[in-house]
């Protein structure tokens, strides 16, 4: 039996947050002021009085209040004037809300980006980096290895959100290594996957270069899922936090490791790397249903506390990594741990694991493994019922507003005011009369 790989694993909450220069965590206040003229100078003043050290201001036309601003400062929260400033500046406006990366003091909820260029802020904030093997490592005594592992980090590092991703000119060696996890795995598609997984993977290996004799390039991965679903993948030099990684489904962006795994054993590999990040996840993010349930994941984890963030992050270990569900009578693998797992991936539908129905208030809290195959699996009726029981089990994670993805603007908008749920009323009310007169022409055609 092939060693058991480890997946990614998006469930440890690491320290790493965003901080100022002085190793401060930084605050971020959304006000609307009570006046409109001169009202930003007013606010300002107040920051300036106290001694608060401003890092970013931002202005926006305001979905809470009509014909109003909003703003947003960004500031650290070792001014000692700080709490004063909030003080007062609560009185001139009606409307403050503060978001603290660390939820300290006055925060609502923790720090989350609001729009997909904010992911730049944290997508280097990893557990480690390049060269830095632990000692069981496969790789840890090559000198080779461990420079080419510093290389895809560096470029992983210096990367910026709507560039392109960086092509990599693959070694012949980490061509050999991936067209030996190639070859065994596409044997067991056919019998293994799920159908939405068997419809896409052909369409990769034409558009995308999935080839046993060549590896795949992120750019050309990510332009096709963009293409589909709107899907994107973000390179990253290491493991991030449960919050950050999630953070980045909200958005449809996927954090993927460029770098493949040691030659000396090319089917395990202690850390994701790109055969499971392109073989295991990258497919089916180019089916619709499967990214509406991906991004469920993250939308959900924007704001929440610390526990729930860890009950998110095992139900997506469960679904996206280890999932199953049922097909025509017969039980199939989506999660991309398995799909990537020569050996799992038929041991998952033997009759050794138990098999139990997915219910994220019950899968949120099961152990598991990270070293050995999973004693016990989730099987989901399909992604859409998948979605909507995790949509129903998001409504009861403790936060005092919820999110909308605006897929024109990638933006991410707090629903808390009654302006917002208008607006929001009217988007849907317009989606409605598309789909009733869309409705009305098929039906015509058809008669």
């Amino acid at each position: 039996m092939e060693e058991k790989p480890y997946v990614q694993r998006p469930t440890r909450v690491s320290g790493n947050y965003i901080m100022d220069q002085t190793g401060a965590e930084l605050v971020h206040v959304i006000f609307s002021m009570k006046e409109s003229v001169g009202c930003l100078a007013e606010a300002l003043k107040v920051f300036k009085d106290y001694n608060v050290n401003l890092k970013k201001i931002e202005s926006r036309s305001s979905k809470r209040f009509e014909n109003d601003y909003e703003f947003l400062v960004e500031c650290s929260s070792a001014s000692i004037g700080l709490d004063r400033a909030l003080e007062v500046l609560r009185g001139m406006t009606h409307y403050l809300k503060i978001i603290s990366r660390d939820g300290g003091q006055d925060a609502s909820v923790p720090w989350f980006p609001r729009k997909a260029k904010d992911l730049d802020r944290f997508a280097n904030h990893i557990l480690s980096y390049g060269s830095e093997l632990d000692s069981d490592h496969p790789g840890f005594t090559d000198p080779v290895y461990r420079a080419r592992r510093k290389y895809f980090a560096d470029l992983a590092y210096n990367y910026k959100h709507c560039t392109p991703i960086p092509r990599v000119e693959y070694t012949e060696e980490e061509v050999k290594t991936w067209g030996v996890v190639f070859k065994e795995l596409v044997k067991l598609f056919p019998t293994h996957a799920c159908a939405e997984y068997n419809h896409i993977f052909p369409l990769m290996v034409e558009n995308c270069g999935y080839r046993e004799d060549n590896i795949p390039q992120l750019e050309d991965v990510s332009c096709f899922l963009r293409d589909c679903t709107g899907f994107t993948l973000r390179p990253t030099a290491g493991l991030l936090s449960s919050r950050d990684f999630l953070a980045g489904l909200a958005f449809r962006v996927f954090h993927t490791t460029q770098y493949i795994r040691h030659h000396s054993k090319p089917k395990y590999t202690p850390e994701p790397d790109i055969c499971h990040e392109l073989m295991g996840h990258a497919p089916l993010f180019a089916d619709p249903a499967f990214a509406r349930f991906s991004q469920e994941i993250g939308l959900a984890s924007l704001g929440a506390p610390d526990e729930y963030i860890e009950k998110l992050a095992t139900c997506y270990w469960f679904t996206v990594e280890f999932g199953l569900c049922k097909q025509a009578g017969q039980v199939k693998a989506f999660g991309a741990g398995l799909l990537s797992s020569y050996g799992e991936l038929q041991y998952c539908l033997s009759d050794k694991p138990e098999i139990r129905a997915f219910d994220p208030y019950k899968t949120s809290v099961q152990a598991y493994p990270i070293t050995e195959y999973q004693p016990v699996y989730y099987l989901a009726e399909s992604f859409d019922d998948a979605q909507r029981k995790l949509r129903e089990f998001a409504f009861s994670i403790p936060r005092p507003f919820m999110v909308h993805f605006n897929a024109y603007t990638h933006n991410i908008e707090i629903i808390d005011s009654k302006s917002q749920l208008e607006h929001l009323a009217r988007d849907i009310e317009n989606e409605m009369q598309l789909l009733v007169e869309s409705m009305k022409k098929v039906n015509n055609l058809i008669d």
